[in-house]
């Protein structure tokens, strides 16, 4: 049975601050011809649904006094394009978690497996001129990253002539889990092209690492002795990119630096961290310095009652990849952990700082990377989200 499409707009005569935000980065960061944008919001409740329980859940997701709601298609604005964003299959849609906790409310019952709710944003666009390839990359470098995301856009006739979709953003066939094993025993170039392919993110280095460790006999036996195959599945070669990934293990900061200096002098660093933060860090130990380094947050003390703990992190490479989910993973991960430290910390507020390009740069980007300032849009999100709507505000922030 497909899903209940519910579609909720603005009443006419309510100002529509986001169409208006898009209508002004539209103009002010592409120099597009966009004269207004109206936006609504798409609900696809995936659940079994009788005629009084859909009568419900319009009345539970619509505000009556500003928005109005119809299942299926709502009449359109006036507009020349239609725009519609979503999530991709298997992307973490967390209003379309929130619906589905209100509609399990509402219907008084907890959701059957496989029942789910799915959200996308409709954008009516109007503008002189503006063409496809227009609406596009405004979708595409503004209100969308394609990295999580679907975009669609339809002329307003072509979308009014187009049957209502109804269709949740699943799989459209279940996938057949099977493991593949990747041979490792080629040369260096086929090395590359395994961490190339893989998105892995490899240097050649680690994937000769990753070899000998497949290439040991003894480790060799015990696979075999456990019905594994000799080289690694796919499955363990991702894990052990994700593992080995900078995010994850910080690479830069852990790494031996060998280095000369202005006179010629060479000289070893065993990692950055240990040696100029933690090794900095313990040379002016305090009797102030309760915990350092050993708890989720670092201690202080700050009267004879009183410890304060403090805890940064940082998340600048998944916030260039999608700068709002980074930042607010970023930002809930460093509250997370005074919660866990010690017997728990009251939380008092968040700092933030990014390390962006300037917001003014107007040159050509290589291929796949966001301007600086839509990432600075979406780390500042981010840190709102993730801070302030949780009751814990931000107090100061630099970028």
């Amino acid at each position: 049975m497909p899903a209940a499409r519910l579609e909720i707009a603005l009443r006419s005569g309510v100002p529509d601050t986001r169409g208006h935000s898009v209508r002004e980065q539209a103009r002010r960061l592409l120099h597009l011809p966009l004269r207004a944008c109206r936006t609504r919001e798409v609900y696809l409740i995936d659940f079994t649904l009788t005629v009084a329980e859909r009568r419900a859940l319009r009345a539970a997701f619509t505000d009556p006094v500003t928005a109005r709601a119809a299942y299926d298609r709502l009449p359109p604005p006036p507009c020349d394009w239609v725009l519609e964003i979503g999530f991709k299959p298997g992307v973490t849609d967390n209003v379309g978690r929130t619906a589905r906790a209100l509609t399990a409310d509402v219907l008084d019952r907890q959701p059957a497996p496989g029942e789910e709710v799915f959200t996308a944003t409709q954008y009516f666009l109007s503008g002189p001129g503006l063409e496809r390839d227009q609406v596009l990359r405004l979708a595409s470098e503004v209100l969308a990253n394609p990295l999580i995301q679907t975009m669609r856009c339809w002329r307003r006739a072509e979308w009014l002539a187009a049957p209502v979709d109804r269709t949740p953003p699943r799989f459209t066939e279940t996938p057949e889990i099977t493991a593949r094993t990747i041979p490792l025993d080629g040369g260096d170039a086929a090395l590359e092209r395994i961490s190339a392919e893989g998105i892995l993110s490899l240097s050649l280095t680690e994937m000769h690492a990753i070899r000998d460790h497949y290439l040991d006999p003894a480790r060799r036996a015990g696979r075999a002795a456990a019905g594994l195959p000799p080289w690694p599945t796919d499955v363990e070669l991702e894990c052990l990119a994700q593992s080995w990934s900078e995010h994850c293990c910080h690479k830069i900061f852990a790494a031996r630096v060998r280095y000369t200096d202005s006179e010629g002098r060479t000289a070893l660093i065993d990692s950055l961290f240990k040696t100029y933060i933690q090794g900095a860090t313990r040379a002016a130990q305090r009797d102030w310095l309760v915990s350092v380094f050993t708890d989720n947050a670092g201690i202080v003390r700050f009267n004879e009652r009183l410890y304060l703990t403090y805890k940064c992190e940082t998340h600048n490479s998944p916030s260039a990849l999608d700068p709002y989910g980074g930042a607010i993973t970023g930002i809930v991960g460093v509250n997370r952990d005074p919660l866990g430290t010690g017997l728990g910390s009251a939380l008092l507020c968040n700092t933030w700082g990014y390390c962006l390009g300037s917001p003014f740069y107007y040159g050509d980007l290589p291929a796949g990377l966001m301007h600086p300032r839509r990432i600075r849009s979406g780390v500042h999100q981010g840190v709102i989200d993730g801070g302030n709507q949780s009751g814990i505000p931000y107090a100061r922030g630099f970028e």
